[in-house]
C-alpha cells in the first residue's frame, strides 16, 4: 500500500515534455529508430532509458489503473507486459550490443569527421585567401596600368585609374600595408599629376602668347581682305549706277557672298588647355585653375599692352596691335569652347583693361607723330583691329573715338605736307603753258583731272592755257581727298563727305589759294608770270568741281548729289577772288612796265619851236609793250580778264599823260609839245581800237571800247588844242566834251601853257606881237578857273 504512492509520485515527476513526445510516438506506434540513432550519435543512450523506463512506469500505472477496472483483462495484460518486459529486456541487451558496436564504428566516423571539418576550415581559408589575392593582384596591377600612364605622360588615364583604385578597391584592400602604401601614394601621384600638367599648361602659355602675334595678324588680313572686296563690289556698283543714270546700258547685278569660317581661317591648338583644365577638373581643383588661367593670362595682356621702347612706335603698331588682337580671339575661342573656364565677366575685364591701355598708348603716340602718313598707317591697322574684334563681339567704341579726336591733329599735318608739296610746285613751275605731244600726256593731265574745255580730243601737239602748276596741284589734291577720306572711312561717322569737304575748302582756301597769293605779291613775279597764275587760277576754280566729285566718289556719295550749285565749295568763290587779286596784281605789274616807258616822257621837248613830224619814241616803246601783253593774255586769259587788263593799262596811261603835264620838272610847255602828245595818243587811240576789236571783245563789250578809257588824255588835249578853250566854263559843252577833266587839273596845267618858244631871243620877238585869238581865249580860261577855285 506504501509502495503505490511513491510510485505514483516517480511517475508524475518523469512526466517530462521529452516522456510525453516519446510516449506519443510510442502511442502512435511510429518507428523510434531516429530518436534512438539519435541518441546514441548525441552519447546519450541513458537519457533515452530513462524515458523508455518512464514511459513504462507510465505505461504500468495506467494498466494497473486499467487491471483494476478491468480485473481479467489487467491480468491478460500482466501477463502480456511481462512478455514485454522480457522483450523489453531482450531489446535492452541488443540496443546496448547495437550501441557498442555502434560506439566502435562511431569513433572512427567521428575521427573521420574531425578530420573532414578542419579540410572545410582549410578551404575556407584557403578561399579567402585567393580571395583577397586577386583583389590585392587587381590593385597591383591598377597600380602597374597607373605608373604605365604616369610614364607615358597619360595622366587622365592614369587619374581615372586612380579614381577607380579609390572608388571600388581601396576599402576592400585585405593587406593593411598594401592598403597603408597605396593610402599614401595617391595624393603624391595627384599632387605630382597637378604640377606635370601645370608645367604643360605654363608651356601653352608660352606658345600660345608667341603664336598671338600671328593669330591676330591672320585674323587682320582677312579683314582687310574683305573691306577690299567690299570696296570693290561697292566701286563696281557704283559706276553701274553712273552709267545706269547715263543712259549706256542695262546692267545686270550679281551678289557673290562668300561665307568663311573664321575658326577654320584661325588654326590654333586648345587642345593643351582643354586637357589640362579636364585633369584639374578630375583632381576637384578646377576653381583653382580657373584663378591660376585667368592671373597669369592677365598677367600676359599686361605686359603685352606695353609698347616697345627700341622701336618707334610707327614700326612696331602693327605687331603690338596684332598682339593684342590674337589675344583676345583666343579668349573668345576659350569662352566659347573651354566650357566655364572663363566667365564673360573676366573677358570684359581684360577687355576694358586693353581698351584703357591702348586708347592712352594711341593718344601720346598720335600726339608726338610729325607725318600724316604714319599717323593714316597707324589708323588703318587701329580700324581693322576694331573691324576684326567687332565680330567677336567686343565693343571697340572708345578706340574709334581716339581716332576721331586725332582728325584734326591728321588734317593739320596733311595740310602741312600739302602746302610744302604745293610751294614746290608753284616753285618748280617755269609759267609756261604745257605742250603735249602725245594722248597719253593729255589723258594723265587734262582728261583725269577733266580740265578740258571741250570733250573733242585736240589735235597735237596741244598748248595748254595752263603750266604744269596746275596738275601737280590737281594731284596734291587729290592725294588730299583721298588721305582724307581713308582717316575718316571706317571710323565713327558713316557719312564724313561733309568733314571731307570742310577740310578740302581748308585745303583750297588756308593753303592753296595763301600760297598762289603770297607768289603773286611776293613781287618776285613778273607780268607774263603773273598772266600765267591768273590762268591757273581759272583752271584749278574749274577743277574745284572736280575735286568735289571725287570727294563724293571716295566717301561713297552719289555723284549727282554733290552737282547741285548749293553744294559746291566755298573755295571756288574764293580762288575767283583770288583769280580777281592775281589780274590786278598783274595789272599793277604791268602798270609799272608802262610807268618805266612813260619816264621817257619827260625827255619830250616841251617848248619846241619846230612842229612835230613823228610820235615820240616812248609812244613807240609803249605800243610794243602792250601788245606783247595782249597777244599773251589773248592766248591764256579769259576776255574779261584781258579786257580789264587792257582798259587798266590804257586808263592808266591817259593818267600819265595827263599827269605828265603836272610834273614839275614841266615849268611851261606850248603848243608843239601839245601836238606831240595828241599825235602819241592818236597812235594809242587806233592801237586800242585795233585791238579792241581783233580780240573779240568788240562782240562782247557792244557798248565800250579800249578808246573810252583814254577819255581823259584825249579831253586835255583836245582843251588844250582849241581855238577856244574858255568854252570848258560852258557846262552845256564841259559835259559834253570835257566831262572826264579836273577842275584844278586844268588849271594847274594851263597856267603851264605858254604858246611862244622858250628862247629869250623868241620873247623878244614876240613881246610886242598881238596874241591870237586862241591865247586870248586860254587867257580867259586861265582867269576863269582862278576865279573859281
Amino acid at each position: 500500500m506504501d509502495a503505490k504512492p511513491k510510485r505514483r509520485t516517480v511517475v508524475e515527476n518523469g512526466d517530462t515534455g521529452e516522456d510525453l513526445v516519446l510516449a506519443t510516438l510510442i502511442g502512435n506506434g511510429e518507428d523510434l529508430g531516429p530518436i534512438v540513432r539519435h541518441a546514441f550519435e548525441m552519447g546519450r543512450p541513458e537519457s533515452l532509458f530513462q524515458q523508455l523506463k518512464g514511459v513504462v512506469r507510465k505505461k504500468e500505472v495506467e494498466i494497473e489503473e486499467l487491471c483494476k477496472s478491468n480485473y481479467e483483462e489487467f491480468i491478460i495484460a500482466v501477463d502480456e507486459l511481462r512478455g514485454v518486459l522480457v522483450d523489453a529486456e531482450e531489446l535492452k541487451s541488443d540496443l546496448a550490443s547495437d550501441n557498442f558496436t555502434l560506439q566502435e564504428v562511431g569513433s572512427a566516423l567521428l575521427i573521420k569527421l574531425e578530420e573532414l571539418l578542419e579540410c572545410f576550415a582549410i578551404k575556407k581559408n584557403v578561399t579567402e585567401a585567393i580571395k583577397m589575392s586577386k583583389i590585392c593582384v587587381q590593385v597591383l596591377d591598377l597600380c602597374v596600368k597607373c605608373n604605365n600612364h604616369m610614364l607615358e605622360g597619360q595622366f587622365y588615364p592614369a587619374l581615372k585609374t586612380v579614381d577607380l583604385i579609390e572608388r571600388n578597391y581601396l576599402k576592400n584592400i585585405p593587406v593593411r600595408s598594401l592598403k597603408s602604401a597605396i593610402e599614401k601614394t595617391i595624393p603624391v601621384i595627384k599632387l605630382h599629376v597637378e604640377k606635370k600638367v601645370t608645367s604643360q599648361f605654363n608651356e601653352w602659355l608660352v606658345q600660345i602668347r608667341s603664336s598671338a602675334k600671328n593669330i591676330g595678324q591672320s585674323a587682320i588680313g582677312h579683314t582687310a581682305s574683305t573691306r577690299q572686296r567690299d570696296e570693290e563690289l561697292l566701286e563696281r556698283q557704283r559706276k553701274a549706277e553712273e552709267q545706269d543714270m547715263s543712259g549706256l546700258g542695262d546692267f545686270v547685278y550679281t551678289l557673290d557672298v562668300e561665307e568663311v569660317d573664321e575658326d577654320s581661317v584661325l588654326k590654333f591648338d586648345l587642345t593643351p588647355l582643354y586637357r589640362v583644365y579636364h585633369i584639374h577638373a578630375c583632381l576637384g581643383i578646377q576653381e583653382q585653375f580657373r584663378e591660376y588661367y585667368y592671373r597669369n593670362r592677365l598677367l600676359q595682356l599686361t605686359s603685352d599692352l606695353q609698347i616697345s621702347s627700341v622701336q618707334p612706335f610707327v614700326e612696331s603698331h602693327q605687331g603690338y596691335l596684332a598682339q593684342i588682337v590674337g589675344y583676345f580671339i583666343v579668349e573668345d575661342r576659350v569662352l566659347r569652347t573651354a566650357g566655364d573656364l572663363l566667365t564673360t565677366d573676366q573677358v570684359e575685364t581684360m577687355w576694358e583693361t586693353a581698351v584703357a591701355k591702348v586708347t592712352s598708348v594711341l593718344d601720346e603716340q598720335f600726339s608726338h607723330m610729325d607725318s600724316a602718313t604714319h599717323l593714316l598707317l597707324v589708323k588703318d591697322y587701329v580700324t581693322l583691329l576694331g573691324a576684326t574684334l567687332r565680330q567677336y563681339g567686343y565693343e571697340v567704341g572708345q578706340i574709334f573715338e581716339v581716332l576721331d579726336n586725332s582728325r584734326d591733329k591728321y588734317h593739320e599735318l596733311l595740310l602741312g605736307e600739302c602746302r610744302k608739296e604745293i610751294v614746290n610746285a608753284l616753285g618748280n613751275d617755269t609759267y609756261e603753258q604745257m605742250v603735249f605731244k602725245k594722248d597719253t600726256d593729255y589723258e594723265n593731265n587734262v582728261l583725269v583731272f577733266h580740265l578740258q574745255s571741250s570733250d573733242i580730243m585736240p589735235a597735237f601737239p596741244y598748248v595748254a592755257p595752263f603750266s604744269s602748276m596746275v596738275p601737280d596741284t590737281c594731284r596734291i589734291v587729290r592725294s588730299f581727298i583721298k588721305g582724307s577720306a581713308d582717316f575718316l572711312s571706317y571710323g565713327t561717322h558713316t557719312n564724313f563727305f561733309d568733314i571731307v569737304r570742310k577740310y578740302l575748302d581748308k585745303l583750297l582756301i588756308d593753303v592753296l589759294n595763301e600760297v598762289i597769293l603770297s607768289t603773286v605779291y611776293s613781287g618776285a613775279v613778273s607780268v607774263s608770270q603773273a598772266m600765267q597764275i591768273a590762268a591757273n587760277i581759272a583752271v584749278l576754280e574749274r577743277a574745284c568741281d572736280f575735286f568735289l566729285r571725287n570727294a563724293a566718289q571716295l566717301c561713297g556719295i552719289p555723284v549727282r548729289a554733290v552737282e547741285r550749285p548749293q553744294a559746291s565749295l566755298t573755295a571756288k568763290i574764293v580762288l575767283k577772288t583770288s583769280r580777281d587779286a592775281a589780274y590786278l596784281a598783274m595789272l599793277n605789274l604791268v602798270v609799272t612796265k608802262v610807268d618805266e616807258y612813260m619816264q621817257l616822257a619827260q625827255n619830250i621837248n616841251w617848248t619846241s619851236e619846230e612842229t612835230p613830224q613823228n610820235v615820240n619814241e616812248y609812244m613807240n616803246e609803249v605800243i610794243i609793250y602792250l601788245d606783247t601783253i595782249f597777244s599773251t593774255a589773248q592766248q591764256i586769259l579769259p576776255l574779261d580778264a584781258l579786257y580789264k587788263i587792257g582798259s587798266g593799262a590804257l586808263e592808266h596811261i591817259s593818267n600819265s599823260i595827263c599827269s605828265s603835264f603836272l610834273n614839275d620838272s614841266v615849268k611851261r610847255f606850248n603848243v608843239n609839245a601839245v601836238l606831240s602828245l595828241n599825235m602819241d595818243l592818236k597812235m594809242l587811240e587806233n592801237f586800242a581800237d585795233e585791238k579792241f576789236h581783233s580780240t573779240g571783245l568788240s562782240e562782247i563789250y557792244k557798248d565800250g571800247s579800249f578808246r573810252g578809257y583814254l577819255i581823259e588824255a584825249r579831253q586835255l588835249l583836245n582843251l588844250l588844242s582849241s581855238s577856244q578853250p574858255e568854252n570848258f566854263m560852258n557846262p552845256v559843252i564841259r559835259e559834253r566834251n570835257y566831262n572826264a577833266l579836273d577842275y584844278k587839273k586844268v588849271a594847274n596845267i594851263c597856267d603851264k601853257f605858254k604858246d611862244s618858244a622858250d628862247t629869250i631871243f623868241g620873247s623878244l620877238t614876240n613881246r610886242n606881237t598881238k596874241q591870237n585869238s586862241r591865247m586870248k581865249s586860254m587867257d580867259v580860261l586861265k582867269k576863269r578857273l582862278k576865279d573859281f577855285n
